[in-house]
């Protein structure tokens, strides 16, 4: 009769429970429709403190059971005031069944998901990692965290007069799965990549390396593989060196790689032609006092033959003639000193200074590649100016059927005599 909201409310608190039912997180899947990353059904094992009566033969089983210290265990129950504590979160199944044998008082499980990653290290910088809360923290887990987390549902319980749990109680809210993601990435040329790449970095004694390869038609990631890498299912004692994405956040000087680009100019402003003979001899030029040798001393080149042995004199020759403002603006238009627009977070803009502070030396080291920095990601991307008619197209980790629509960086003549070169 009096105080009866009080005493309602203390039965409440007392007795009623309500547990968060964990929604099925999106699966992530390849181009073909290969798993890439999924959920699969688990347990988490949860307690109430005030109710939780153990023997120490009990407390060291579950300890045992759930790879735990039996000091860390006891610390969860220690605090008698709280009426709910997680002991451990995503069990496997055999292990939830070995605990609910045991017929512990005070010990409950709930369903939970458990995440899967079948590619293991191979694509574990795209694919990325969840935490305990089923979150993303790495690559597409966490780009496209909106997309894939589902909606959890809500349970109510109660305890009864002897404590124990009396489930589904009251309203049930059932949990939302999340959408599924497809990418663009091949598994298969994505597992070969990363193959390869870890067995030439083993075999040069290198300290790391990275594959990316794209689609020159659509603009679509294929592969991207890193070495080091890491398993993210097991992500004890993981390092920075194994957790970067080094295509995209490492940068280097692309080198001679730049040659074609140079020699596009030449080519576009109308300046040399494929023909045009360039002397190289006797394999060195100097330039405001400095000098660039080429490997081995060529002679008369033509400007195919420049491309086909590589020559940095005869790039030098062919720079010196055009403008530093020309150079600069096609390398920016290659997507050179600008952060790449993809998905991924961490990606690098890398260096391309302006060219109103070129020197005559730096232009001419400009042009076969030094004195700018680029991540591999940048430098694949900016070879599609020559796989797709003189054409720079977005680059995109999403599935897409449709060809790119690319900006005009040199004409789809000019791109088609450096293919020429190239293959050469």
């Amino acid at each position: 009769i009096f105080n009866n909201d009080f005493f309602q409310h203390q039965g409440v608190v007392r007795f009623a429970r309500t547990i968060e039912l964990p929604a099925n997180r999106g699966r992530v899947l390849d181009r073909n429709g290969l798993i890439l990353a999924s959920s699969v059904p688990a347990a988490s094992i949860w307690a109430i403190p005030e109710d939780v009566d153990l023997t120490p033969a009990q407390t060291q089983q579950l300890a045992k059971l759930l790879d735990m210290r039996v000091e860390d265990l006891g610390k969860k129950f220690a605090d008698e005031d709280k009426t709910f504590v997680w002991v451990k979160r995503q069990v496997d199944s055999e292990t939830a069944k070995a605990i609910s044998a045991l017929e512990l008082k005070g010990i409950h499980q709930s369903a939970d998901y458990l995440r899967q990653y079948p590619e293991g290290e191979s694509a574990a910088h795209i694919v990325g990692f969840t935490n305990v809360e089923d979150k993303g923290q790495e690559g597409v887990e966490l780009f496209s965290n909106r997309a894939l987390t589902g909606k959890s549902g809500l349970r109510h319980v109660i305890k009864d007069g002897r404590g124990r749990v009396v489930e589904d109680v009251g309203a049930v809210v059932p949990p939302l799965p999340g959408e599924d993601v497809q990418l663009s990435i091949d598994s298969k040329i994505q597992f070969f990549a990363y193959q390869k790449l870890k067995e030439a970095v083993v075999n040069n004694r290198a300290h790391a390396g990275s594959v990316v390869v794209l689609d020159a038609n659509t603009g679509e990631l294929l592969a991207m593989a890193n070495y080091p890498s890491y398993n993210p299912q097991k992500r004890a004692n993981l390092s920075g060196e194994q957790l970067r994405n080094r295509a995209l956040t490492d940068t280097f000087e692309p080198g001679s790689v730049m040659k074609p680009f140079t020699i596009g100019i030449g080519l576009e402003t109308g300046r040399v032609k494929p023909e045009t003979i360039i002397d190289t001899a006797p394999g060195s030029v100097s330039i405001t006092g400095v000098t660039i040798r080429d490997a081995h001393p060529h002679g008369a080149l033509s400007v195919e033959q420049i491309i086909q042995v590589s020559s940095n004199v005869g790039t030098t020759k062919i720079a010196m003639q055009l403008q530093p403002s020309e150079m600069w603006t096609t390398f920016a238009a290659a997507g050179f000193g600008e952060r790449p627009n993809i998905e991924f977070k961490g990606a690098v803009s890398g260096r391309l200074r302006p060219y109103k502070t070129w020197r005559p030396i730096e232009q001419a080291t400009a042009s076969y590649g030094y004195g700018l920095s680029a991540s591999l990601f940048q430098m694949v991307r900016s070879y599609t100016v020559f796989s797709h008619d003189g054409q720079i197209i977005p680059a995109t980790l999403m599935k897409t059927d449709n060809p790119a629509l690319g900006v005009p960086v040199f004409s789809p003549e000019t791109a088609a005599k450096i293919r020429k070169m190239l293959h050469m």
